[in-house]
């Protein structure tokens, strides 16, 4: 299925359903609105799926996995090689995302969309090309490979849709990839990137700063400013300081919203496809859930901006999804509450 096709399958949840439920939710034995985001989330829950019995019998997080050009520019405390380590050690079933997904019942699917490593077995091969160039020098990729990167997400969607999933997180892998979230993320919100350059997976300041300067150079060389919307779509900025991974994130997050599924948003990099996600379809919004804070101050900024609320707070910064999986047990409350809650009808008031 086409990114075009998709779009046209984006509608806005079900309201009736949800002022049935916020009925329901509000006479329970509690006073209204006491069990705050809970309440939100189920009532959601019932717009997404267009009932008034909303369930959660099937869940997945798709980690997305892709290699960035601009770690020639010394972004990162690690090698680029630890994708493909780590693509091994999903494949293991040894990451934290396989470890917190195994205790929420949650499946984990590893896509490598475009990583320089030899796919692993047990990671599925979608591979648009080997790595993005360096966005620092030039466009990170061509537009028509971000579109296909996109229908990636977009396929793996619609397939987890057929086979019943409810809910979807967002998990990615990529060293480096902190640095084009940034990019992408000063570029939708207008925040200046020294306030967004957070140090991914833990450099020092000094390196921090070399990043900062890298961003804007990025920006700058890609034609990326303030007033882009005015020449440019989405897409291309996608294109131009975006990662493999994250379009294929976008594509995951649209395919998800046609399909009547909610949306858990992770991380920076999360953040940043939710961000793009947004810009192409404003309609995706509602199927979005913040699920945690993370420790990058770009996050913030991409959920400011999508006018989400996080509901947890755990000082991560790890990315896989990680934190998204833990959102499914509070989910899972919310379902709890609205189907096992007494009402005060039932207590004869």
């Amino acid at each position: 299925m086409t990114l075009a096709d998709i779009l046209s399958r984006i509608v806005q949840p079900d309201e009736k359903m949800m002022g049935a439920v916020q009925k329901k939710v509000d006479n329970l034995t509690k006073p209204p609105g006491s069990l705050g985001v809970l309440e939100e989330m189920v009532i959601r829950l019932a717009g997404i799926q267009r009932t008034e019995a909303p369930t959660l019998r099937k869940k997945a997080v798709v980690v997305m996995c892709g290699d960035h050009g601009v770690v020639e520019e010394g972004v990162s405390a690690f090698p680029p090689e630890v994708t493909g380590l780590m693509m091994d050690n999903f494949a293991r079933g040894g990451a934290a995302i396989n470890v917190f997904s195994r205790r929420m019942g949650a499946e984990v699917i590893v896509v490598d969309v475009g990583s320089k490593a030899k796919t692993s077995p047990g990671v599925r091969a979608e591979k648009v090309r080997a790595g993005t160039n360096n966005m620092a020098q030039g466009a990170a990729m061509s537009r028509e490979e971000a579109v296909a990167a996109i229908e990636v997400g977009i396929r793996i969607a619609v397939e987890l849709a057929r086979e019943g999933y409810q809910a979807v997180a967002l998990g990615d892998m990529g060293i480096g990839n902190t640095t084009p979230s940034t990019a992408l993320t000063a570029a939708v919100t207008g925040r200046s990137v020294t306030e967004l350059t957070g140090k991914g997976t833990g450099i020092d300041e000094e390196k921090r700063k070399v990043k900062e300067a890298i961003i804007e150079r990025a920006l700058h060389i890609n034609g990326i400013e303030k007033n882009w919307r005015a020449k440019l779509e989405p897409i291309d900025v996608l294109a131009r300081v975006g990662g493999l991974e994250i379009a294929g994130l976008v594509g995951l997050t649209l395919g998800a919203a046609a399909n009547r599924m909610a949306v858990l948003v992770d991380g920076v990099i999360a953040g940043a496809a939710a961000l793009i996600a947004y810009e192409i379809c404003p309609a995706v919004l509602p199927y979005l859930f913040a699920s945690h804070l993370s420790e990058e101050p770009a996050h913030r900024a991409a959920l400011e901006y999508l006018e989400l609320t996080p509901a947890l707070y755990l000082r991560m910064r790890l990315g896989e999804g990680s934190g998204a999986v833990l959102l499914f047990p509070l989910l899972e409350a919310s379902l709890a509450m609205l189907n096992e809650m007494a009402t005060f009808a039932d207590l004869g008031l």
